[in-house]
Formats: C-alpha cells, sequence, structure tokens
C-alpha cells in the first residue's frame, strides 16, 4: 500500500489530504478489509460532525467504527465499548482524528475556547484539538489503521489489551503498513462540507489507476448523500 499525505496551498490557506492505494492498482483480500474500515469510519465521523459535536467523540467514533470491521474480520475479539475503554484502538490508530486547518496546516487554536485538557490515554492523548465543533471550522478527518509491530507486541504483552486481540489473525496482517484516508471540511450549520474531491472506494481507485489516472466524475457529493441517507 502506498500513502500519500499531501496539500497545496492557496491563496495562502493550506489543505491537507491523504489517499491510499494498491501500488499495482489492485486491492488484495487483506487490503480491501482495512482500508473499507478506515473508509467506514471516514463517512461515520462526515455523518456526525456538526456544530455543537464535541472532537473527543468524533475520535472515539472513528475508533468504534474500525475495531468493529476489524471484529468482523477475526482480527479482535470481545466487546467493542470495552476494547476502546481499553484503548485497544490506539493500537491500530495511534494519532489523532484530525486537526484544525487555515493559515498553517496544523493551524492553532485546538486548545483554546471550550476545549478541555490534554488527554494522557493512548491516542487521545494525540489529538490536536478537543473542542466542541463550531459553524465555519475548517478541519481534517483523517481515520488510519495500522500494524506497526512495536504497538502490536506491546498490546500482545499487556493483559488488559491482549484479551480483545487475536494474534494469529493479526500476524497475517504484519508488514502490510496501513492505510490513511483524510479530508479537508468546513462545518456548516447543518453539518458540513467535505471539500475532497478524488477517487475514495475500492472500485473508484482500482477504475482511476486502470484508466491511467482520470478523475472526470464528480463523485463526492453523490456518496456522502447517500451514505448519509442511511
Amino acid at each position: 500500500m502506498c500513502l500519500f499525505d499531501m496539500g497545496p496551498e492557496y491563496n495562502c490557506y493550506a489543505s491537507d489530504i491523504t489517499t491510499s492505494f494498491p501500488s499495482n492498482g489492485k486491492f488484495t483480500e487483506k487490503q480491501k478489509i482495512v482500508y473499507n474500515a478506515v473508509l467506514a469510519a471516514n463517512l461515520a465521523v462526515l455523518k456526525a460532525a456538526k456544530p455543537g459535536v464535541r472532537w473527543t467523540d468524533m475520535h472515539i467514533l472513528s475508533e468504534k467504527v474500525i475495531l468493529e470491521h476489524l471484529k468482523q474480520a477475526g482480527l479482535i475479539v470481545g466487546d467493542i465499548d470495552k476494547a476502546v475503554e481499553a484503548r485497544v484502538g490506539a493500537v491500530f490508530m495511534p494519532h489523532g482524528l484530525g486537526h484544525l486547518i487555515g493559515l498553517d496546516v496544523h493551524d492553532c487554536g485546538g486548545y483554546m475556547g471550550d476545549a478541555t485538557p490534554r488527554s494522557t490515554l493512548p491516542g487521545l492523548k494525540s489529538l490536536r484539538t478537543t473542542r466542541t465543533l463550531m459553524e465555519r471550522m475548517a478541519i481534517t478527518i483523517e481515520p488510519g489503521c495500522y500494524f506497526i509491530d512495536f504497538l502490536l507486541n506491546e498490546a500482545l504483552a499487556d493483559p488488559k489489551k491482549s484479551e480483545f486481540l487475536v494474534k494469529s489473525e493479526i500476524d497475517k496482517y504484519r508488514g502490510s503498513g496501513g492505510v490513511r484516508i483524510e479530508d479537508d471540511v468546513i462545518i456548516r450549520a447543518s453539518g458540513n462540507e467535505n471539500l475532497s474531491d478524488l477517487p475514495r472506494t475500492v472500485e473508484e481507485i482500482e477504475n482511476f489507476m486502470a484508466s491511467g489516472g482520470e478523475w472526470t466524475e464528480k463523485v463526492i457529493e453523490s456518496r456522502v448523500s447517500d451514505f448519509l441517507s442511511k
């Protein structure tokens, strides 16, 4: 898997978009499992992010969605809420869900206003903001899922985390790297506006790579609209 974290500046304003894709243009079944887990988390946050929602809750939501997919794939077991409480989510997503964006890529203001103090817990301590979302905020949504030997070995040696982990299945994914999907959004009165427009689903990415890199369809709005209507 290739992971490109990138974005140009426009009129002095930054962007920050991450895309993940298979180097040969075709996802393996394991890559699909990981990719679809992250895409589901990305879409779940897009559905939930609106004024009045605390960003910490969005981070927890993304962890839950990813862990639910990993459970379906047989990599973890047990109650998802208890796994989140044990910080199993941070084993697979050690970074924060996103950050404010503006004149700087990682913009200031993440811990002002109504922000809660920075957590000391894995994953949560990496959040660049804990504020409640407000209309016209610009923020990134970038869940990820990675298979990092150090974090996996540390978790497998921790009884509080290892009870949720299926080592034999996890070992099959070691060395596969990881996936991150990052979009730039503006919080609007009734939800949010996704400023990113690029292939996101497995099918879209495979078709894009097979076509030699043509992206003429504007599918973001219809894809998000379909998801929000469910």
